[in-house]
């Protein structure tokens, strides 16, 4: 993992220090006042000079780069600009690089992994949809481990396989829900957990996750389990209401059975008890993915 911070420090910065350095000298200034003016040693200076460091062609090539040296190199030998405006200068031209500019380019180089986002600067951004989606993706991750290392859990997983799933803030359609990529399976008595995270993954319960949602739910998790009565009591017995519902209904049913539910607590519970070719099963919904696993969890206490 590197930061943009560093490119800036370990591939802009030589390279733009030995530029300045060497129109300083070309000004008349000795390598001692060129240190003094650079706020750095005479032996950086002497390797400016004797081209003993690396420079990157994208920022010698960089015409917005050469113009701030030589207006700084200009300024600083007249006396017209003082080291503070010259940082000043500089910073400001740094800033703009790193906007989805030369050093956002240089930062994907070192930093592959970020080419796959559109629109480099959003990882900067506090409230950047890249940011948000990491988090839900991160959640999910750390319930997983949670869920996965506790002992029993493979026994709750249906025939069909369980998944885990949480949405983004403003959710629509499954392309806003992270889950695991071809569901949670149990061999040989472990549950196991087939890739990362992945957004658009889950159709199954994905959608009920939504239809909850659709509802005026305020749910952004949730997980299928297998269905047992006493699955549903226990539950139930430890503060998690449960809302049956008929999987066989002709129009949305977890929607058409929670629209009437004005009392259920953030956490819940839906279930059915199976249909034709249909396989009986317990959904746990709330607010985020360690909630539903905690909820998970009671089920296998003692």
């Amino acid at each position: 993992m590197r930061f943009i911070e560093e490119v800036v420090v370990e591939e802009f910065l030589p390279t733009f220090r030995s530029m300045l350095a060497a129109e300083l000298r070309e000004r008349g200034l000795t390598q001692h006042e060129v240190a003094e003016t650079l706020g750095i040693s005479q032996s950086a200076v002497s390797k400016y000079a004797h081209g003993e460091i690396n420079r990157r062609e994208e920022v010698l090539s960089d015409e917005r780069v050469a113009d701030l040296v030589e207006r700084i190199a200009d300024g600083l030998t007249t006396g017209d600009m003082t080291s503070v405006q010259a940082l000043v200068e500089a910073e400001v031209l740094v800033r703009r690089l790193e906007e989805g500019d030369l050093l956002a380019r240089l930062h994907e180089q070192a930093m592959p992994e970020l080419a796959e986002y559109d629109g480099y600067g959003r990882i900067h951004d506090p409230e950047s949809a890249l940011r948000t989606s990491e988090q839900v993706r991160s959640s999910v991750r750390r319930a997983l481990r949670r869920l996965t290392n506790t002992s029993g859990f493979a026994g709750l997983i249906p025939n069909v396989g369980s998944n885990l799933v949480e949405c983004l803030p403003e959710a629509a359609t499954v392309d806003d829900v992270a889950g695991v990529p071809g569901r949670i399976f149990d061999v040989k008595g472990r549950a196991t957990v087939p890739g990362d995270p992945e957004f658009g993954v889950s159709e199954h319960v994905a959608s009920v996750l939504l239809s909850a949602r659709d509802a005026g739910r305020d749910v952004r998790a949730a997980i299928n389990i297998c269905y047992d009565p006493e699955i549903v009591a226990t539950l139930e017995a430890a503060g998690y209401d449960a809302v049956e519902f008929d999987p066989d209904a002709p129009t949305d049913p977890i929607r058409e059975s929670l629209a009437d539910r004005e009392d259920l607590p953030e956490t819940f519970v839906c279930y059915q008890t199976g249909g034709y070719g249909i396989e009986p099963i317990t959904y746990v919904l709330g607010p985020d993915a360690d909630a539903v696993v905690a909820a998970v969890k009671e089920l296998l206490r003692g």
